[in-house]
């Protein structure tokens, strides 16, 4: 062959081979497929089962196992294990080993329950708050006592911080070395006093749902010293050669924090000085305005704010970074949720490895054909929240964003998959790229059903009904986690996090950012998000230190984390630091821009040098407003959002504010790719302006692995593709801006008329049913199994199988066929003329058979599962103990006990209608 025709045929061949790899679906990796937090009941493990629970995660799809010891099953104490102890360790390392076999990942928490703490914190290092008390003398009058707080639980363990008399004409005194022996000898001079004694005292509070071996005391947070003791119990455990365990275990792949839930700790020993440290005055100092309640002074305020910020980077020095540090010396990362931390979320979030957030309830998009249930309590997590951990780990330039997912979605027994899909959607839009159920249960094999189960939903476990289905729910996470974690994001905006504004007009003094409460804690921050996101764009939360650490390079401002951005928000902001407003003033002059919504700046936070600090803000704020005038920077003004922001470089997307549609943009080395989820009642089809240009793109469909060249069309100077969603539905689009690959069409198609109405009778039966059901009809219409009269149609969890046979003439009279299946309850897996053809689990309950059908007659079979709900109501009617569980056992939403006797049967089955939909090419 001719040696010239020979290289241009390996080159033809080789770029073949390179589109190929260009269009095809990423690969996947154990970071792809979800996790789950892996509830251990009393650490009351054997390596048998353990075994056998790992595999069945592993063959449903799942890829990490983040492990939580929590309380334990009652009358079950000699199986429990106490926690890090050769035999715990034991497990542990059985469990490592068969997670590497399988090809998964295991995590674990750094201690039981939460949050942190246990046996090894002495009172000494326990979480700490203050103690007041207070005396009152005229002038003349002698207190000769001793000074000690009046709590007599606290009276052994609080330690007298400062002791401090304050006069009616403005005199301070700090008496704290005149108290000998704990005894206060004082004569108060001219004037009234008011001597006030801070402590620190303790919160007492124990570990959280703990289980044997972690019992305790909550640490210090706030103590270096505290948290390093704390951490000093792993290291023993897994150094290895302990009471007569030879060998080291493995240290996890990840360390995990539950989210913030360290109550009433507002102190910490030490923290006045650590306070004058930071501030530059003395907080003791400021004790009437640090007290104060109700309608605060504005000096007050000032003071509260320097308070919290001291707290806060405490906090972040001594627990978080500490914490972390240990960790990768161990060759392990870190996994933390930072929500109801009494700090800056963002700083929180990024000194971590894994920032994750969590979900909270059920969203609800208005969604076109998904049933609602009145036993679901709201999501308490909307897109503002959910950013503040993707925002840290895009800015920080951290790999993944993970998610607490589907926590208290529903009731138990009562969450279906499709019910599923649009909260995982909406962190998927929000930057989760690595979701955690929440979760799944370790139950042996001869527990009675329904196994061990922890007290809040949701249940992702094998013996849930849905478990049989969930495979292709994992899948769809998968797919589209694989494209979540490729390239790198692409947001257009950062957005500057107000926290001064917060910890400075929020009352109380303690103010923890938990997700229950920041509608209160940052109410026009949350409008603005959402109006900044309505508008079309996406965005990054960016916090002060952040902030200083930018750069101006190549035309886009540049995070400490290789972020790159097109301008910098700052919306409705009254308290910013001097230093950052002249970061931002320097970034102006370099080229940056910077928009100002509903306000600017007034004024700096906090008190020490307030004056000094005012006179800088004043003069930085003149020459920004100089260089606004002149024209010579991009210093941008407005109230209305969408106008304001259009005058930016950022294109928003009309995919958002014409359709509805959610989204979240990412780039690769040729372009970029979208995740797309119609988190709305509307259906569309239309040609979407996208805001990047591409001359080819690539639609990938998450939930049957499908893909096709999408159409395009430049227009306007924009590059148009068009788009098909149903009200449900995700896609994924991945954009070249170069090249033009070559690869199959996506299918476009609209229906043709003679659609196949699958009426009548079905052929019935019960492919699996627990408890077993008799005397089942040989065929019935259509509609819920309850509704039938057979003995356990109420009351039956399982699977059942309708058949139909149907006859087609002619069959490639349409491209494809669409089979509807309608209301399912609640998943279903398909087969046509004996082949499997997809599992259909969330709205719209369709799928594309065509090439599964045939002229004459053809049989449809659906197996449809139902949810453990009518099962579960049944045992309680009956009266049987299944709720043998420790603590607080299970709970019902709102954390109230419950009982399921007086549930209504949940329908159950294929409601219908069913139909063969012939579809044509949509030619437009």
């Amino acid at each position: 062959m001719n040696r010239r025709l020979i290289v241009c045929l390996l080159a033809f061949g080789a770029c073949g081979l390179l589109e190929a790899q260009e269009v095809a679906w990423p690969e996947i990796t154990v970071e792809a497929k979800p996790g789950a937090r892996w509830w251990w009941m009393g650490s009351a493990v054997d390596k048998a089962n353990l075994t056998r629970n790992l595999e069945e995660y592993a063959s449903a799809g799942m890829g990490t196992m983040e492990i939580t010891p929590i309380y334990g099953v009652k009358g079950n104490e000699a199986r429990d294990i106490s926690f890090l102890s050769p035999k715990w360790m034991e497990m542990l390392r059985h469990t490592e080993s068969e997670a590497v076999r399988l090809g998964m990942q295991v995590d674990m928490n750094t201690g039981t329950g939460w949050p942190f703490g246990g046996p090894e914190v002495a009172i000494e290092d326990a979480a700490c708050r203050l103690l007041i008390e207070e005396y009152h003398l005229k002038k003349g009058e002698r207190l000769q006592r001793k000074v000690e707080t009046t709590d007599v639980k606290q009276q052994p363990y609080a330690v007298l911080e400062r002791l401090m008399a304050f006069s009616d004409t403005g005199e301070c005194l700090d008496l704290t070395n005149k108290v000998r022996n704990g005894v206060l000898d004082w004569k108060a001079p001219k004037g009234n006093w008011r001597l006030i004694a801070a402590f620190c005292g303790k919160t007492f509070q124990k570990v959280k749902r703990a289980a044997p071996g972690g019992e305790g005391y909550v640490m210090n947070h706030f103590s270096r010293g505290a948290v390093e003791r704390y951490l000093m119990r792993f290291e023993k455990a897994f150094g290895g050669n302990t009471e007569g365990i030879t060998g080291t275990t493995p240290y996890p792949h990840t360390f995990f924090n539950d989210s913030y839930e360290v109550y009433e700790a507002d102190w910490t020993q030490g923290l006045f000085d650590e306070f004058l440290a930071r501030c530059g005055y003395k907080l003791e100092e400021h004790l009437l305005e640090f007290l104060s309640e109700g309608d605060r002074t504005d000096m007050a305020r000032r003071i509260i704010s320097d308070y919290r910020e001291t707290l806060g980077e405490m906090l972040q020095e001594n627990f978080t970074s500490q914490w972390t540090e240990w960790a990768h010396r161990h060759g392990a990362k870190t996994r933390n949720q930072a929500h109801g931390s009494p700090g800056n979320l963002i700083d929180l979030y990024a000194t971590v490895d894994i920032p994750e957030c969590e979900g909270f309830g059920l969203s609800d998009f208005g969604i076109k054909g998904l049933r609602k249930d009145s036993l679901t309590r709201p999501n308490d997590s909307d897109l503002s929240m959910l950013k503040y951990a993707s925002s840290a780990a895009h800015i920080a330039g951290k790999l993944y964003t993970s998610s607490e997912t589907f926590t208290w979605l529903t009731e138990h027994f009562r969450t279906s998959l499709s019910q599923c899909k649009p909260d995982i959607d909406l962190m998927f839009v929000s930057g989760v790229n690595h979701a955690y159920f929440h979760g799944t249960t370790y139950s042996p094999a001869d527990a009675a059903w329904p196994g061990w189960k922890f007290y809040a939903t949701v249940d992702m476990s094998p013996t849930n009904s849905i478990w049989r289905d969930a495979p292709a729910f994992f899948q769809y996470i998968t797919r589209c986690q694989s494209f979540l974690q490729m390239g790198k994001p692409d947001n257009d905006f950062l957005v500057y996090l107000p926290v001064y504004d917060m910890w400075q007009e929020q009352n109380g003094r303690l103010l923890m950012f938990d997700i229950h409460k920041m509608s209160e804690r940052a109410p026009r921050f949350i409008e603005a998000v959402h109006r900044i996101n309505d508008a079309g764009y996406d965005m990054d939360y960016i916090s002060d230190a952040f902030v200083r650490s930018l750069c101006f390079r190549d035309g886009k401002l540049e995070t400490s984390g290789g972020g790159r951005y097109k301008a910098l928000v700052v919306p409705g902001v009254r308290l910013m630091p001097a230093d950052v407003l002249e970061k931002l003033c320097k970034l102006a002059g370099e080229g940056a821009t910077i928009v100002f919504l509903d306000q600017y700046p007034e004024d700096v936070p906090g008190f020490g040098n307030l004056e000094k600090r005012r006179e800088i803000f004043k003069d930085v704020w003149s020459r920004m407003k100089l260089m606004q005038q002149s024209g010579n920077a991009r210093i941008l003004f407005g109230t209305d959002y969408a106008q304001t922001l259009a005058q930016t470089s950022a294109i928003p997307e009309e995919m958002k504010t014409r359709y509805g549609l959610s989204c979240i943009r990412r780039n690769h080395a040729d372009g970029y790719h979208y995740f797309i989820a119609a988190l709305t009642e509307r259906d569309t089809e239309a040609w979407i302006p996208l805001a990047v240009k591409a001359r080819s793109a690539v639609f990938y469909n998450p939930m049957d692995g499908t893909s096709g060249k999408a159409r395009l069309r430049q227009k306007d100077g924009k590059t148009e593709v068009f788009m098909q969603m149903r009200s449900g539905e995700s896609l994924i689009l991945k954009t070249f801006t170069e090249e033009d690959v070559q690869m199959q069409a996506w299918a476009y198609t609209t229906p043709m008329q003679d659609v196949v109405r699958l009426d009548g009778k079905w052929k019935f039966r019960f492919v699996q049913s627990e408890p077993a059901v008799t005397d089942v009809p040989d065929s019935v219409a259509l509609g819920s199994w309850t509704n039938c009269d057979f003995e356990g149609a109420r009351t039956t969890m399982g699977t059942a199988c309708y058949t139909v046979s149907f006859r087609l003439d002619e069959p490639e009279k349409a491209v494809d066929w669409v089979l509807s299946l309608g209301d399912v309850r609640e998943s279903a897996r398909v087969r046509i003329n004996g082949v499997d053809v997809s599992t259909l689990w969330a709205v719209p309950y369709h799928c594309k058979v065509g090439k599964y059908l045939r002229a004459g007659e053809n049989v449809l079979e659906v197996e449809v599962t139902n949810l453990p709900a009518n099962r579960i109501a049944d045992m309680d009617k009956r009266g049987v103990e299944w709720r043998i569980f420790k603590d607080i056992n299970i709970a019902a939403l709102g954390y109230k006990k419950g009982n399921y006797a007086g549930w209504t049967p949940m329908p159950s089955g294929l409601l219908g209608p069913v139909e063969l939909i012939p579809v044509k090419i949509l030619d437009k």
